[in-house]
């Protein structure tokens, strides 16, 4: 199929074009290492490097075209250059032009909030095959195209990548495609050009302020999301997080709110709360479901929300839902054989998530068993929350082990330095610094008694732990299971 330059510029805003936009192309590319013969080179301005820089290379790889937001000062004979006003947002229209408008072509739902994005579009994607759809999901910890699973390297993939997966959805017969939408994709325009059939809510609480630099603007980018929504789409929004309604304020969509605390389109109530799972009402109809804590009742409350807008049976739905599990490394729990020691292994990376896992392990205990924590902050993160990360710990747990997150290129023992900052004195006697993280793992388990619950918070899904660039295998759930097994010889 013969794709122009012209075709694919479609709804791009231009500044400038030297030369004819009536030539073939082959891809589209934003990195120029993967430039070749045919190529349209996008030059976006990124937070690490700027696409205008490697322009040159890009022609010279033999790219047939450049799109960018400065015209470099010398052009090269036989390229076509486009100047545009955001080269990135850019980069979105082109792809989903290039791709075919493959988000037109099924049903997209995205998913926006800081905690709980990963649990509901899992659960979106288990509801809705259990219904007998064909679907596509995007995730942190994985994606999938039907039932074929393809790794995840971002919350978000990059545009051209992000239409690449959607068209593969589209020719395999996708109908429904569940989305995490973050912040920075909804920042840097990964999600610009896509059609969109509804936007979720989940909460928005303290994170990547190393991104966003305030917590305003934080809020601002996931507010655009709900903006760009049309008419024809619908938007869900959490009525008890306090900027639920001011997430949908400005949108077109038709709006619907889900709450445990008052009135809303989709309304819960929590009967029952333990290691079973949860006895809810929802819309006056009592089920039991396999997951745990008021964190899922809410991501359940969002799942049959975003169902019922799409006109399935509303029986139908509870049925399916109340047998499903949660995403990979949320609240993943296990229990020793000997001691019934009980290991919870979590996501948990945000002071707020921290407080939430905590809360519901609270709820959970049946009398005196003590929780202990052991907890780490990623390096090169936003390095504010670390030490209401580690006061959260250090105030909801009898024990605390301060340990390894993913430290990146920074010193773990500087980020547990940091942690401890401003520590109140009573904090002080609760914790211990562990920086090999295994080491902490085997420690907490070996400091509890039977039935004491082990929290171990921050990496949940994630099989690799980052040190100094490299990504080395490391699995919280797998050194829980070697550690049961070595305890129980």
């Amino acid at each position: 199929m013969t794709v122009l330059l012209s075709d694919v510029l479609y709804k791009v805003n231009l500044r400038s074009v030297n030369g004819s936009t009536d030539v073939e192309i082959g891809d589209i590319q934003i990195d120029s290492r993967k430039v070749k013969a045919g190529s349209v080179f996008v030059a976006v301005k990124g937070a690490a490097a700027d696409g205008h820089q490697f322009i040159d290379k890009a022609t010279g790889s033999g790219a047939i075209a450049v799109v960018c937001e400065v015209m470099p000062s010398a052009t090269k004979e036989g390229v076509v250059y486009v100047q545009v006003e955001n080269s990135a947002a850019a980069a979105g229209y082109m792809a989903h032009n290039f791709y075919g408008q493959p988000s037109e072509k099924m049903k997209v739902i995205g998913v926006t909030g800081t905690n709980g994005k990963t649990t509901i579009v899992t659960l979106l994607y288990k509801l809705f095959t259990s219904l007998g759809y064909t679907c596509g999901l995007l995730s942190t910890v994985e994606n999938h195209i039907g039932d074929k699973v393809v790794p995840a390297t971002h919350t978000t993939p990059d545009a051209v990548s992000l239409n690449a997966l959607l068209k593969q959805m589209a020719d395999a017969g996708c109908t429904h495609v569940f989305m995490e939408s973050s912040s920075h994709a909804v920042q840097q325009h990964r999600i610009t050009g896509l059609q969109f059939a509804g936007g979720l809510f989940s909460n928005i609480t303290h994170d990547h302020l190393d991104y966003h630099k305030t917590f305003d603007e934080y809020i601002r980018v996931k507010k655009a999301f709900f903006d760009s929504l049309s008419s024809s789409a619908f938007a869900i929004s959490n009525a008890d997080d306090k900027r639920g309604a001011v997430m949908l304020q400005n949108t077109n969509a038709k709006k619907y709110f889900y709450s445990l605390k008052t009135l809303a389109d989709f309304k819960g109530k929590i009967i029952e709360n333990s290691l079973s799972g949860l006895v809810m009402d929802i819309n006056t109809v009592e089920v039991h479901f396999r997951l745990i804590g008021e964190f899922n009742a809410y991501n359940l409350l969002a799942v049959y929300g975003a169902a019922a807008c799409m006109g399935e049976d509303k029986h139908e739905v509870l049925r399916n839902l109340s047998v499903l599990t949660g995403a990979e490394g949320r609240f993943d729990y296990m229990v020793s054989k000997k001691d019934k020691v009980i290991a919870i292994v979590d996501y948990a990376h945000t002071p707020d998530a921290l407080l939430n896992v905590l809360a519901t392990i609270k709820k959970l205990k049946k009398g005196f068993e003590k929780v202990i924590t052991v907890v780490g902050c990623g390096g090169d993160r936003d390095k504010t929350k670390r030490p209401v990360m580690a006061e959260a710990a250090c105030e909801h747990s009898d024990k605390v082990i301060f340990t390894s997150d993913n430290p990146r290129s920074e010193d773990p023992l500087q980020i547990i330095k940091d942690m401890e900052e401003g520590l109140p004195v009573a904090a002080r006697r609760k914790y211990i610094s562990i920086a090999d993280r295994k080491e902490a793992i085997k420690t907490a388990i070996s400091l509890a008694k039977p039935e004491d619950i082990v929290l171990i918070a921050g990496k949940g899904h994630e099989k690799y732990q980052e040190i100094k660039g490299v990504k080395y295998d490391f699995d919280d759930k797998k050194v829980v299971r070697e550690v049961f097994n070595m305890l129980e010889r």
